[in-house]
């Protein structure tokens, strides 16, 4: 019975959308017309009709079609039958939200637009982020986002709505013909359903591995024992990190219940993200590997947006390992690696963004380690050179 509740509700939220598209355009119509008799019946001279650029007329009119679309799009996936569906909403991690939406919304924005002058190209580009920017602030001012997420979906976005603009304005260019409303509907509503058939499929699965390492001047055993357990690290101890500006935790401690394969590292971060780090392998002064288990019941809801949680539907991180490599010269090569997975329909575009933070969060946990191990070397006067903190 659920199951059929949220496909009625899907198709009845779609239909009411294009009728209310519809009825947009058809008001937006019946305004331009009385403008025009307006003017005809007034006689203005030439110069005050035409106070705006040709191409630019009727232009807010389009904008607000395609921002509402965009919109509706995204209140689509608050509705609570698509969030018992689909288990956090995954409509928003769909191609067709990423990027047929946008596409659709350019094309609005153009082909609705005044057809009576041609349209710059920087028009065709640009006009199609307003939609765009206007949703992004919507979703940041109601919370609907956080900035990961908003900065995520951007790139895709703004791509996918200036390629739409440019569509529309070469179709104008070339036929000189206005897309006809049936048409311009059955198109918009396509992302919306291919949306929902998208829910329905399993997203591929990706594993990824992200190696990160840093050159240490201190002895072997002084390195170890600072990354088989890792004391509170102040915030003092920590380089600027982009990663942690946009809003992912920052570390604070790892403790190990036992040495030896078995033994439980639990590692936290800032805003109560926590991981269970199961040892299944130790070699002292020179390898641990360790399974990684996030504790989602303790995540707080506003630690990480759903869309990117740790061991979510669509992200995971399975595995890390510490590997020490002695180099002639006396200093150690320490090298941090992470096994991910990645369950996106659009994995290529993710593992960008995803190794990229992986690469930063580990290059900072590395630097406190280096930092550590030369301060200990160089109270210890074992003769190695020490450099100045790095953060």
């Amino acid at each position: 019975m659920e199951h059929l509740y949220f496909r009625a509700f899907t198709l009845t939220v779609t239909l009411f959308g294009i009728a209310v598209v519809y009825v947009a355009g058809v008001r937006a119509r019946k305004a331009e017309a009385a403008r025009l008799a307006n003017m005809i019946a007034t006689d203005k001279p030439q110069s005050e009709q035409q106070r705006t650029a040709p191409w630019a007329r009727g232009t807010h009119v389009a904008l607000g079609l395609a921002a509402f679309y965009l919109l509706f799009f995204r209140l689509i996936s608050l509705a609570p039958p698509f969030v018992w569906q689909q288990d956090g909403g995954p409509i928003l991690m769909s191609l067709s939200f990423l990027f047929l939406g946008p596409f659709i919304a350019g094309f609005i924005t153009v082909s609705k637009s005044n057809k009576e002058a041609a349209w710059p190209f920087r028009f065709w580009i640009l006009a199609p982020w307003i939609p765009i920017g206007l949703n992004i602030l919507l979703a940041i001012s109601f919370a609907w986002e956080g900035t990961i997420c908003v900065i995520f979906i951007l790139p895709p976005a703004l791509f996918s709505s200036s390629l739409g603009g440019i569509a529309a304005g070469v179709f104008h260019e070339r036929s000189q013909k206005r897309i006809k409303n049936r048409t311009l509907y059955c198109a918009a509503a396509l992302p919306l359903l291919l949306a929902v058939v998208e829910t329905y499929v399993h997203q591929p699965l990706q594993t990824r591995t992200v190696d990160t390492s840093i050159i240490i001047h201190a002895p072997v055993a002084t390195v170890w024992k600072n990354i088989e357990r890792v004391p509170a690290i102040s915030p003092s101890e920590l380089r600027r990190s982009w990663a942690n500006t946009i809003g992912f935790p920052r570390p604070v401690e790892a403790t190990l219940s036992h040495e030896g394969v078995g033994g439980v590292r639990n590692a936290s971060f800032e805003r109560g993200l926590n991981f269970t780090e199961t040892i299944t392998e130790w070699v002292p002064n020179e390898r641990i590997v360790f399974t990684i288990q996030a504790d989602t019941s303790a995540i707080p809801s506003t630690t990480l947006d759903e869309h990117v949680t740790v061991g979510g539907r669509f992200f995971d991180v399975l595995t890390g390992e510490y590997d020490l490599h002695p180099l002639p010269n006396g200093e150690v090569m320490l090298h941090l690696s992470s096994r991910e997975r990645l369950s996106t329909d659009f994995n290529a575009y993710a593992a960008l963004w995803s190794d990229a933070v992986m690469h930063d969060m580990q290059s900072n946990i590395l630097h406190v380690i280096r930092n550590r191990c030369e301060s200990k070397s160089s109270e210890a006067n074992v003769g190695f050179p020490t450099r100045p903190s790095t953060r």
